[in-house]
C-alpha cells in the first residue's frame, strides 16, 4: 500500500471518530488574529463586515502601529464604522476618544450603548459643514485632549480647506504626545490638479506631507496596500465605477520626540 493512501486513510479515521484538523491562519500576527476576532463580534452589522475586504482592518491597523494600550484619538468617526474595531481593541488596555460635532457624535450613541463600546469617549468640537465649500467649517476647533499615542484621520482630510488644514495639524500636534503617530488615509488626487466636481473628496498626498511637516511633524512611513490599477483618479469616488474600489494613500507621522 503506497505511504501516500496510508496518510489518506489516517486523515480520514480521525475526521470520522469527531477529531476535525482545524485549518489556521499562520500568515496574521498575535494583533492581527485580535483585530479580527473583534470583526467578527455581533454588533457589526452586514453592511460593515461588506466594506472589510476594500478597507482591510486587519493590515491597515498592524502597518500603522496600534496597540492595544494605546491612547487613540478618532477624528470623523462617521457612521462609526472603524469604532466598532477600535472600541473593542482599546477597550481593556487603553483608550479611545471621538472627535466631532456634538450633534453628530450623538447619533452615535445607540451604538455606544453597545457593551463592547462602553469605554468609549465622545470628544465635542467646534465644527461644523459648508454645502457650499463641500468643507468643513472650523469655529474656535480645539482638540481638548493631551498625551495621546495615535490620532487618524481616515477619510476626512480632503474635508478641510484654506487656513484650516494648518489648524488642524497643529492641534494634532499638540494634542500627541513625542513620538505619537498621526496617520492619514484619505482618497488620491493626482498631484497638482485644480478643485473640480469630480475631485472634491479627493486628495493630494503631496499636499498632505507638505502641510504635516509644516505644522512639525515628520513622515515616518506610508504603505501602497490600498492601490487600485483601476481607479484612474478621474471620477467622483462615488460613482459606481469607483465606489469602494477607491485608490487610497496611507500615511504616518510622528511627531519628534
Amino acid at each position: 500500500m503506497k505511504k501516500e493512501y496510508v496518510a489518506l486513510v489516517g486523515l480520514s479515521a480521525l475526521l470520522s471518530f469527531g477529531n476535525p484538523v482545524v485549518a489556521q491562519d499562520w500568515s496574521l500576527n498575535e494583533f492581527q488574529k485580535e483585530v479580527q476576532m473583534v470583526m467578527d463580534m455581533p454588533h457589526r452589522t452586514d453592511e460593515d463586515r461588506a466594506r472589510d475586504n476594500n478597507r482591510n482592518p486587519v493590515s491597515a491597523l498592524d502597518f500603522i502601529g496600534l496597540k492595544p494600550d494605546m491612547k487613540v484619538l478618532e477624528f470623523g468617526p462617521g457612521d462609526g464604522w472603524y469604532t466598532k474595531i477600535l472600541g473593542p481593541l482599546l477597550k481593556d488596555k487603553g483608550e479611545l476618544y471621538i472627535a466631532y460635532r456634538k450633534e453628530w457624535l450623538d447619533f452615535l450613541d445607540p451604538l455606544l450603548k453597545e457593551k463592547p463600546l462602553a469605554s468609549v469617549k465622545k470628544l465635542p468640537v467646534d465644527i461644523n459643514w459648508s454645502n457650499e465649500s463641500m468643507s468643513f467649517i472650523f469655529g474656535r476647533f480645539e482638540l481638548p485632549v493631551r498625551d495621546v499615542d495615535m490620532l487618524l484621520c481616515i477619510r476626512e482630510y480632503h474635508n478641510f480647506s484654506g487656513g484650516d488644514r494648518m489648524v488642524f495639524n497643529k492641534q494634532a500636534f499638540k494634542a500627541l504626545k513625542p513620538g505619537g503617530r498621526y496617520v492619514v488615509i484619505d482618497h488620491t488626487r493626482r498631484h497638482m490638479q485644480k478643485d473640480t466636481y469630480e475631485n472634491y473628496r479627493r486628495e493630494d498626498p503631496v499636499d498632505v506631507i507638505l502641510e504635516a511637516q509644516a505644522a512639525g511633524f515628520v513622515l515616518d512611513k506610508s504603505s501602497d496596500m490600498f492601490y487600485r490599477a483601476d481607479d484612474e483618479l478621474r471620477y467622483e469616488v462615488g460613482r459606481k465605477t469607483v465606489a469602494g474600489n477607491t485608490d487610497r494613500f496611507t500615511l504616518v507621522f510622528k511627531k519628534p520626540i
